[in-house]
């Protein structure tokens, strides 16, 4: 919810550094713990630091790309973080192998030694924004987008840290983009959390058998927020929403067969399938770039990624009880379901016009 504001205060680079290093070193102090309630309390820091990196990484991408290209800007760093998911299992099973004797607290130390390597390279090479490589600063097509801008961003400097909240919040399209973000976090977390241990209980594979078999939901959600918002720019000519729609039909598809295939082979193939459908937070974050702008969008994209984080934690604290009163099916079925409830919502949002943004 802060750490786009406060990006746009202290610099999107200072924070996005603080965020990795800060996560890094959390991870490893986590690894040597033994009480519960500590770690708790280190992994919801470790949390807060890893999402100062998100929300200043789009308001950056939204520093060099008009709104034309940003479909394509934002899909593909969102491509990465699926990408991540990807190497995360890869990774924590080589972490195993190597270390057996360490078990669980393998995978909070090797993996950090790429994601420091990582920040070096960051470090040395980032840039916030085109003129600090010494070009200019580039205009959106529709002029009105640029002098929209340039009023916003005065009316920020001028009336405090809190102004941005107000603005955002009494728009209600944003609101509206707030459901749709909390939806598609409780599809993506949802999804990443419970499909490994379905592969587990469900078909009696091992840990190892069951996380490659996992591995084609992040791969098609990867391959989602490449495509996606590409198609938003080029077929749709800067219309999000239309994307939206198609990916809440074959998701909702897709979740409500998905526990009916019993063997290993047509599941893992329907997991590539809802996974590229599912995640639609790569359009998610365009749209959060053309409500904000350049003056907003960190702001926007921290307040919507919020909402994501908390769908994330509804269905860790709800899909548990759910799975033991009602089965594994239970749990697809209701994310489907929600798709659906996405899917209304976007409609909505389509006929919605923004007031003061």
């Amino acid at each position: 919810m802060v750490s786009g504001r406060l990006g746009s205060l202290f610099g999107y680079k200072k924070l996005m550094i603080f965020g990795v290093a800060s996560s890094a070193i959390l991870n490893v102090i986590i690894s040597f713990q033994q009480s519960l309630i500590v770690i708790a309390i280190l992994w919801g820091l470790n949390g807060f630091c890893q999402a100062m990196v998100w929300a200043n990484g789009v308001g950056v991408l939204n520093k060099w790309w008009p709104k034309e290209k940003r479909g394509f800007a934002s899909g593909l760093a969102t491509s990465f973080s699926g990408v991540a998911q990807v190497v995360t299992y890869l990774t924590i099973n080589l972490c195993l192998a190597l270390n057996p004797e360490w078990g669980w607290r393998a995978g909070f130390r090797l993996p950090m030694i790429p994601m420091v390597l990582i920040l070096i390279a960051f470090i040395a090479f980032f840039k916030e924004k085109p003129e600090d490589i010494g070009l200019n600063a580039f205009e959106e097509k529709d002029k009105a987008l640029d002098e929209k801008d340039a009023v916003l961003e005065e009316q920020i400097k001028n009336k405090g840290f809190f102004y941005p909240y107000k603005l955002l919040f009494s728009e209600p399209k944003v609101i509206v983009f707030c459901l749709i973000s909390a939806i598609a976090g409780i599809g993506r977390y949802g999804l990443l959390t419970w499909v490994p241990t379905y592969f587990m209980d469900e078909m009696n594979l091992s840990v190892k058998e069951g996380i490659f078999s996992s591995i084609l939901l992040p791969i098609g959600q990867a391959c989602a927020m490449f495509v996606f918002p590409f198609i938003t720019d080029k077929i749709f000519k800067g219309k999000r929403e239309p994307m939206l729609i198609l990916a809440s039909v074959v998701a909702f598809s897709g979740l409500i067969c998905f526990p009916f295939f019993k063997t290993q082979l047509p599941a893992t193939i329907m997991l590539f399938v809802v996974g590229v459908f599912s995640m639609v937070t790569g359009v998610i974050w365009a749209i959060a770039g053309d409500m904000g702008g350049r003056a907003l969008s960190a702001t926007v994209v921290g307040v919507l990624d919020w909402a994501v984080y908390m769908g994330a934690a509804i269905q860790a604290s709800i899909f548990g009880f759910v799975q033991e009163k009602f089965g594994w099916s239970a749990i697809f079925i209701a994310i489907g379901c929600l798709y659906i409830i996405l899917l209304v919502l976007t409609l909505i949002a389509r006929k919605m016009k923004m007031k003061r943004l």
